[in-house]
């Protein structure tokens, strides 16, 4: 084969670097684009923030007013600065003492959040509860080893069996009977119920921590441990015949034990709070919805003037090049952050503008959204609507949303019309949540009344919007109270 060579025209897109930075930014999310903003800061000589002339006063300035009102006094009475010289008649605490009062109060001061202790966990609850016990060393050991077998929600992991097998390596002569007596003192630590083996162990180590004089104690102990599956199947025949019990009475036990709590450790274990910055913020003002950007989750950036001035007076130098680099690229990054706000307000504008009966009337009006109707409407790419819509959040009257929560699908109604998944959705919660626990609805009753409202929904479709919202099915709500 005879090698040649062939000129060829043809047309490629290629993503300039302005392009790229301009897509990064836009879908980053508020946390994300404040890390950015920062490193962009402290990398860029050129970036600086431009704060407003009332924030802050020239040095000069401050240091000018502070030797002319050196004995001005403050609103609460104390002085801002201190003299040269006491009165003789008098003492330093007669003067300075509400300096310290005062102090507490002052606009620096920390914030409460960095003030709280580190989040507390169910292991550390117990070991704190085992220095306070008494053991013998060999104990503690056995203890250690049972505590570190405890998952979050309280149970154990391990079996006694399985804890004691591990434990013959550390002690030759250990006796199962040693691990069940520590485990049964462990079993009576804070939260009731901890280090039980299952969950009808841990309902009845809650009911023995009850006085005995608590009434039906000693039925609901019985039902937890040998009709637990009846009571899950709400079989309320069979356990009035078997523990002779009355509907009354047995509705009073019943009480009883929902009263205990099924993952005692839930109740120790803390997290840490998660918030969510929003990125725009709609109010209504004169019967009209006002979309803006929140102001807090970016400063405004502007070009250094004394470090832009002194391009133009130097060469063409090594470092003059360096500092031209800078300046092109803060150029670039404060166009590529306007682009991404101005993006950003229109795609909220237009998904508020079309959810405008979601913002007065709740979920139950929403319409249905694609990611294509905001695409043509601002003629834009939907992958642009989609980075746009990505760890985006809303802030409204009705809380707080994602952008994506305002695009769902369409169901089909019996006028033609389309109604939205996320308002069949609410529909359902609604009417679950209004049913009668005695008779709970079927997912073919659901279907039915929205069928007659003319919504043409599926029984199937039914169960699967159920399930995504985590609610059981009408056997499983069906309740004996």
């Amino acid at each position: 084969m005879k090698q040649s060579l062939h000129l060829r025209q043809g047309l490629q897109l290629s993503m300039t670097p302005q392009l790229q930075q301009a897509i990064k930014l836009l879908q980053m999310s508020t946390l994300d684009l404040q890390q950015e903003i920062q490193q962009a800061l402290e990398s860029n000589m050129m970036l600086e923030i431009n704060e407003e002339e009332t924030g802050a006063q020239a040095p000069e300035a401050v240091a000018d007013k502070k030797t002319e009102h050196a004995d001005s006094v403050t609103s609460e009475g104390s002085q801002t600065d201190i003299p040269d010289e006491l009165p003789i008649d008098s003492s330093w605490d007669d003067i300075y003492e509400s300096v310290l009062e005062s102090g507490t109060h002052s606009s620096e001061s920390i914030e409460f959040e960095s003030q709280r202790s580190n989040a507390s966990t169910l292991l550390d609850h117990l070991l704190w509860q085992l220095e306070l016990t008494r053991f013998s060393e060999r104990d503690h050991a056995i203890a250690i080893s049972i505590i570190d077998s405890i998952n979050d929600d309280g149970y154990l992991i391990s079996s006694p069996e399985d804890i004691y097998q591990s434990l013959q390596n550390q002690f030759d002569d250990l006796d199962f009977d040693e691990v069940n007596a520590v485990l049964h003192r462990i079993q009576h630590f804070d939260p009731a119920g901890v280090a039980a083996i299952d969950l009808s162990d841990c309902l009845r180590l809650q009911l023995l921590q009850l006085p005995e004089a608590t009434p039906y104690r000693e039925e609901a102990l019985l039902i937890v441990s040998q009709y637990l599956d009846l009571l899950a199947t709400h079989e309320q025949s069979k356990l009035m015949r078997k523990l002779g019990l009355t509907e009354r009475q047995l509705n009073s036990v019943v009480a009883l034990i929902r009263t205990l709590e099924p993952k005692p450790g839930a109740r120790i274990q803390e997290t840490d709070s998660e918030y969510v910055i929003p990125d725009v913020y709609v109010v209504k003002q004169n019967d009209r919805w006002q979309v803006n950007l929140n102001p807090d989750i970016a400063p405004r950036l502007r070009i250094n003037p004394f470090y832009s001035a002194m391009i133009k007076r130097a060469d063409n130098s090594k470092d003059n090049t360096c500092m031209k680099d800078h300046l092109q690229e803060a150029r670039w990054f404060i166009k590529s952050l306007h682009s991404r706000n101005d993006t950003l307000l229109r795609v909220a504008r237009s998904i508020v503008e079309k959810q405008t009966g979601f913002l007065e009337h709740g979920s139950v009006a929403m319409k249905p959204m694609v990611l294509r109707d905001i695409a043509e409407e601002l003629e834009l790419h939907e992958s642009t609507i989609s980075r746009v819509t990505t760890q985006k959040f809303m802030h409204t009257p009705n809380g707080i949303f994602e952008f994506k929560y305002f695009f769902s699908s369409h169901v089909s109604t019996e006028g033609g019309g389309e109604c939205s998944s996320t308002a069949i959705r609410a529909i359902i919660k609604e009417l679950i949540g209004n049913e009668d626990p005695a008779k709970p609805l079927s997912d073919s009753r659901i279907a039915d009344f929205l069928n007659e409202k003319g919504i043409n929904v599926a029984r199937r479709t039914i169960a699967k919007y159920r399930e995504a919202m985590f609610i059981a099915s009408s056997s499983q709500r069906k309740r004996i109270l």
